[in-house]
């Protein structure tokens, strides 16, 4: 995940996926079929640590406060920089119509989750979401530990 978190889809080699985890290439091809098999099984599994992440937060609330629980689970999870990373490759990936598929469905699978577990309208869900990607572009660009005024501002106890 380290290796496409830092090069993306397109500049990440199977050589370097495969040294970074201290496996042949060949070995890596045995597991997984093509590099874009392996990149959609990091997308899939990075949507699906997020969804877990909520689903932990929310037990046992709902509405606002699921979603103040799942923006607190957010957070925590911006000090893995390759998990987003990643997931924002995959987003730029998406001109790839297997990539694209993928990450729409991934997309699209964690926004209803939010809303089913929430039970909020679907403008809060899509402000809850609006918020997460700034966290996220705020987390790719390593702003976090700036002190500047406008990241605090951005970081400031709002959801997610």
């Amino acid at each position: 995940m380290a290796v496409f978190a830092r090069d993306g889809y397109a500049g990440t080699s199977t050589e370097d996926v495969a040294r970074a985890a201290g496996v042949s290439q060949p070995y890596l091809f045995r597991i997984f079929e093509t590099k874009k098999a392996l990149f959609i099984e990091l997308v899939e599994r990075g949507f699906a640590r997020v969804s877990l992440a909520f689903d932990e937060a929310a037990k046992g609330r709902g509405g606002e406060d699921a979603l103040d629980a799942m923006g607190n689970a957010y957070s925590q999870l911006l000090v893995d920089r390759d998990l987003l990373l990643l997931q924002m490759h995959a987003y730029a990936a998406s001109a790839d119509p297997e990539i694209g598929a993928t990450t729409r469905r991934c997309f699209r699978d964690l926004w209803e989750h939010v809303a089913a577990l929430s039970g909020v309208s679907s403008g809060a869900v899509t402000e809850f979401f609006a918020h997460g990607m700034l966290l996220n572009v705020i987390a790719a660009l390593d702003a976090t530990d700036l002190g500047e005024a406008w990241v605090a501002s951005c970081l400031a106890g709002v959801r997610p």
